[in-house]
């Protein structure tokens, strides 16, 4: 009997990562399967939603809105005097004088994601990788 997929259950897939022009952002083509324990912070939310229920076999294609992927784009603008010791990527976009405008959005926020997904395996996760939050 095959396992739906849900809460702590190790989930491998093959997948192809696109955005809404069909530019190909990621992939596991020609690589090993990626490999997730299910219900943690191991994937984005909304690819999440879309695999529970599903079986070693399935294919399926998923659409994923910024909101339950990497967010909205948040315009930034900071000031600082110094450091905060706190680390942080920030990208500069613009510089005007004494004001400094910086984006430490995710790349991929505000952008709709596109997954093709063959899941290849579902199986039980060991107490450790439960502790873990993570597939070994």
């Amino acid at each position: 009997m095959s396992l739906l997929i849900g809460d702590n259950l190790v989930v491998s897939m093959h997948y192809k990562l696109t955005d809404d022009d069909g530019n190909v952002l990621n992939s596991s083509e020609g690589s090993e399967p990626l490999s997730y324990l299910h219900g943690g912070v191991n994937i984005i939310p909304g690819l999440g939603k879309a695999l529970v229920g599903k079986v070693e076999g399935d294919s399926l294609q998923v659409r994923v809105e910024p909101a339950e992927a990497y967010g909205e784009i948040m315009p930034m603008v900071f000031e600082a005097k110094a450091p905060s010791g706190s680390v942080q990527h920030f990208v500069v976009k613009k510089v005007d004088g004494d004001k400094v405008t910086i984006d430490a959005n995710h790349p991929l926020a505000g952008v709709v994601l596109h997954f093709d997904i063959e899941i290849v395996g579902v199986r039980e996760a060991t107490e450790e990788e439960v502790a873990q939050d993570h597939a070994h």
